[in-house]
């Protein structure tokens, strides 16, 4: 791992001067050297610049500049930073250059220019430059007016990077009027920094070889400790021959976990999602690496999953990823289930700094939805960049999405992917693209939300983040759904003592019908006992917390002993109305039922016979699991005032 920085932040990595490119050990393998330090911004990790990513961070610096003479045929890597969107810190020669940000507002990729930068673009830039002169102090941060102004070299719009020049001085700044209102502007640019020009040496021409070269040795070093791990794994875990197998997406990181579970058994089975939302050319990636390397592949299908559930739900979303079970987990339990009834032992390629829930695993994790699944985790300390370095050293072809400027590579209309990369999926794409779009802006419109939530990306969140908010604010847009979007809990009475004794709660539940009342009935077995008339569409359950009644129309009552009792079994009451009538079918529940008491027939079907109330299946349904971001709560009345026993 990289070595941190942690008051400030940053991580320490290394950079050899001689090979022109990332040090990704203590030492370079091809020349020797121990490398020069240099620091990127946490998380760190840093990937290689590669296909049309180079062409767009090339084509930044010529429109900004006039040339990317000082980029052609170098190494260029990028570190993935915090932002609204793509935000990637660019390292090059040895330095952080500058960021390529997309900006949401304008809808394209921006160059924000560093130190680094402007000292390796100044003496060869054609615009973009801005002399100056008549100021000292600080001037960090402070703006140049235009009657300071010496020389303004090329044009330049307003927010456009520049580089300024002072005496012997030279930094980034940024234009605060277009070029040609420059010498008359009161404020003409913003100095981000001024300093001399380092002397950091400039890196000779290098690219994949000398990178791959560079880093051989930390390669069989790092690639050797994951296969012995899976390895000794196997032999001291694995008494029943479980077979082994890999989780294969059509992504990197599986192809790296990949390399590894081929180095530690021969042949390995490959288990692959074709969750319906697939990009065209994952599809056929899968398909013709299967038949060139000849290992079995276990298909798992998502089908029009999708699709048949996105008007119930709503569009899925950072925060509310009700499509990954729908179209991934729910197929892939029952695929293993089917042809993997003993079990399996699966190699993957999660890592920690993939996201903040993956940042705590461990080499071996279990997946509490599938059972009979044990999982090894051999690359989870890797970077980005140690994956890539793997990948190249031992030839591995890999998805050609990753030439085409995508930096994950999932779903297509993933929440998880950046505006960017949809952008470049409509690029590449535009059916897939005009699909998508189409419907959320059908959505948008039917819930009183701006064509911004669509153009803006907020749809990727159903709470919005501090960044976004502000993003709003800024904008003075309102994102919150209308009220009668999704299901609806009126609530008629909160929580209150009773005249007859105990406590109550009142309210009226609105859920579109999709199946008949019998699998409310069912559901509530899951939470004890339960009396039903079909007649009259209603419901009791009784509970050792309290009781519950539910009608077809949406009413539930609900008494206990106490307060705390009665919010329990109203909770467990509306869940159990919201997984019936919006099951989708994933079977989850019943695979990890002990007591084989559930099965699907148009929704989820109770054995009374077998269901013991223990609730594990609840703790695996999707609907529950996502409970407070379906349903809206609103307090029709007030809660009844005490009344006095008799």
């Amino acid at each position: 791992m990289v070595q941190k920085n942690a008051a400030h932040g940053k991580e320490q990595c290394r950079w050899c001067d001689s090979c022109g490119t990332l040090l990704l050990g203590e030492s370079c393998s091809a020349c020797g050297s121990q490398g020069r330090e240099f620091e990127i911004n946490s998380p760190g990790d840093i990937r290689l610049c590669m296909g049309e990513g180079m062409d767009v961070i090339l084509r930044l610096f010529r429109d900004a500049f006039g040339t990317a003479a000082p980029l052609e045929g170098k190494a260029v890597f990028l570190n993935k930073v915090p932002g609204e969107d793509r935000t990637d810190e660019i390292v090059a020669h040895g330095s952080v250059i500058g960021v390529a940000r997309f900006d949401m507002r304008s809808d394209r990729m921006v160059l924000e220019l560093r130190q680094a930068g402007a000292d390796l673009f100044a003496e060869c830039a054609e615009r973009g430059v801005l002399t100056f002169g008549r100021m000292s102090g600080h001037l960090k941060g402070k703006a140049v007016p235009g009657e300071n102004i010496a020389d303004v070299k090329g044009t330049f719009r307003e927010g456009d990077p520049l580089i300024l020049r002072k005496g012997a001085k030279v930094g980034p700044g940024v234009a605060l009027v277009d070029s040609e209102n420059a010498r008359t502007s009161e404020k003409a640019a913003r100095i981000r920094d001024l300093n001399a020009p380092s002397d950091v040496p400039r890196s000779p021409d290098s690219g994949r070889r000398e990178f791959v070269a560079s880093n051989r040795d930390h390669v069989r070093r790092i690639g050797r400790r994951a296969v012995r791990e899976v390895r000794e794994f196997l032999s001291k875990n694995n008494s029943r021959g479980l077979p082994v197998t890999v989780s294969f997406s059509g992504g990197k990181d599986s192809l790296a976990a990949y390399g590894i579970a081929s180095q530690a058994v021969e042949k390995p089975d490959l288990m692959y999602i074709d969750t319906g939302l697939e990009f065209p050319e994952t599809v056929e990636y899968v398909s013709g690496f299967v038949e060139r390397h000849g290992n079995r592949v276990h298909v798992a299908r998502g089908g029009d999953g999708f699709w048949d559930n996105v008007d119930a739900f709503g569009p899925p979303a950072k925060d509310f990823r009700w499509c990954c079970k729908v179209c991934k987990l729910g197929p892939m339990t029952d695929m293993i289930s089917r042809e993997f009834p003993k079990g399996t032992i699966t190699v993957e390629g999660n890592r920690w700094l993939e996201s903040f829930a993956r940042s705590g695993i461990g080499f071996v994790t279990r997946n509490p939805f599938v059972p009979n699944q044990i999982n090894l985790n051999p690359i989870r300390s890797w970077r980005s960049a140690d994956v890539w370095a793997y990948i190249f050293a031992h030839g591995l072809e890999y998805n050609p999405l990753y030439d085409r400027d995508f930096e994950r590579i999932g779903c297509y209309l993933c929440p998880s992917c950046l505006s960017s990369e949809w952008r470049n999926t409509g690029r590449i794409h535009p059916e897939l693209y005009s699909r998508w779009e189409d419907h959320l802006h059908g959505y948008a419109s039917g819930n009183g939300l701006p064509p911004e939530y669509v153009d803006m990306g907020f749809w990727r969140w159903k709470v919005l983040p501090p960044k976004m908010i502000q993003l709003a604010e800024g904008l003075d847009l309102r994102m919150n759904p209308s009220a009668s979007a999704g299901p609806l809990l009126r609530m008629l009475k909160g929580s209150s003592p009773c005249a007859a004794g105990g406590y109550s709660m009142e309210a009226v539940a609105s859920i579109p019908r999709s199946r008949d009342f019998s699998y409310v009935e069912d559901a509530l077995r899951t939470v004890g006992d339960v009396r039903y008339s079909r007649d009259f569409e209603m419901a009791l359950l009784k509970t050792p917390m309290g009781r519950a009644k539910l009608f077809g129309g949406g009413q539930i009552s609900v008494t206990a002993p106490d307060g705390r009792n009665a919010e329990k079994v109203f909770e467990k009451a509306v869940k159990s109305l919201l997984r019936a009538q919006m099951c989708t079918q994933c079977g989850i529940c019943v695979k990890g039922c002990p007591r084989h008491a559930i099965h699907i027939s148009g929704g989820m079907r109770v054995d009374p016979g077998r269901c013991n109330s223990c609730g594990r299946c609840e703790r695996s349904c999707m609907v529950v699991h996502y409970y407070d971001k379906l349903i809206q709560s609103r307090s029709v009345s007030a809660a009844c005032p005490n009344r006095s026993k008799k």
